[in-house]
């Protein structure tokens, strides 16, 4: 698998950057996870939205579905040029009515609920899914393709149950929406030391700190994670990639 960051920034975009989204490639599949603000921009650098073959949201806050919008009219245009004859699916859950509604659009992009019982298989992914804590509903996620894993946290405070969720997987794409000491439970997100506890009790082989703040030296975030997991940590980046 390849995973490529289209945009790690919480809240919102950092300048010329994009809020959550990434690009995850395995035998010419290409699925997109998360959608938020400046996405479709970055994406552009990688694949055109028409090569597409799946999205896949984790939930309906701004800075993981911004960019729907223009992805759908991206897809319409195309459509008028000539060069896109296909629905794209998306999957995604429908605790939010509205929000699950709108992803369907014209015959150009089919909304597919899942839950947290559900197992899909998209492409050559096979994904599950576990409920955060957050304060809309939102849902981790696991991505399994030929024996490698990736865990996806999304957006969530810290949660036991993610320890036998995320066990040994090859790469945890965490969350670290704040510093070690700061208290982010109450807001729905994790620290540092979160997300360092977390590789370290799931075994993980590499940790990437993502949904990262605008505050603070954000290398502070990797350090405090190592205090708690001994392997590789990254900060991840706009345009990196990484073969899992």
């Amino acid at each position: 698998m390849k995973l490529t960051v289209i945009g790690q920034w919480g809240g919102y975009p950092k300048a010329g950057e994009a809020s959550s989204g990434y690009l995850l490639e395995h035998n010419g599949f290409k699925l997109l996870l998360d959608c938020g603000s400046g996405v479709l921009s970055n994406l552009q650098n990688h694949v055109e939205a028409t090569d597409l073959d799946a999205l896949l949201l984790s939930h309906y806050h701004p800075d993981h579905v911004a960019d729907i919008g223009v992805l759908q009219h991206a897809l319409l245009i195309q459509y008028f040029l000539g060069k896109n004859n296909g629905t794209l699916p998306v999957y995604a859950h429908a605790e939010d009515k509205n929000g699950f509604h709108s992803l369907t659009y014209k015959e150009l992009m089919k909304a597919n609920e899942y839950n947290s019982q559900s197992t899909l298989s998209i492409g050559p992914f096979t994904v599950t899914f576990i409920k955060t804590k957050h304060p809309v509903p939102c849902f981790g996620m696991r991505i399994e393709a030929d024996g490698k894993s990736i865990f996806y946290t999304a957006d969530t405070a810290y949660l036991e149950s993610f320890v036998s969720f995320g066990k040994d997987a090859d790469l945890l794409l965490c969350e670290c929406n704040f510093y070690g000491e700061m208290d982010a439970s109450n807001a729905g997100h994790m620290t540092s030391l979160d997300a360092g506890k977390l590789a370290m009790k799931t075994n993980v082989k590499r940790l990437i700190l993502t949904h990262l703040p605008h505050f603070g030296d954000l290398e502070q975030l990797v350090t405090e994670a190592k205090s708690l997991y001994k392997g590789e940590v990254l900060l991840a980046q706009k345009d990196m990639e990484l073969i899992i």
